[in-house]
């Protein structure tokens, strides 16, 4: 599985991308649960967010979703925290 993280919009206004593949890794079925999780309570098109907040685009093995502070899931920010983290 692919897991790619597009962050936006902030205060500085800094893009940041990160991806992960979990193919052959030990913990890959944790990554797919929580993949399926934060997949399942996205948005099909990018939400309206707040001033300085980020923007997220998460995509799974070509399945994109859009999220938006302040109203992540924990599974989407916790998704989101392991992929910049992993993938940088």
């Amino acid at each position: 599985m692919r897991i790619r993280v597009r962050r936006t919009g902030g205060f500085a206004g800094i893009e940041r991308h990160a991806e992960v593949d979990t193919s052959g890794r030990p913990d890959a079925h944790e990554w797919h649960a929580l993949a399926e999780k934060a997949l399942a309570s996205g948005r099909g098109t990018p939400p309206i967010g707040v001033p300085d907040g980020f923007a997220y685009e998460i995509t799974v093995d070509g399945t994109t979703v859009y999220a938006a502070d302040p109203r992540l899931t924990e599974e989407q920010r916790e998704l989101i925290s392991w992929v910049l983290k992993e993938g940088a």
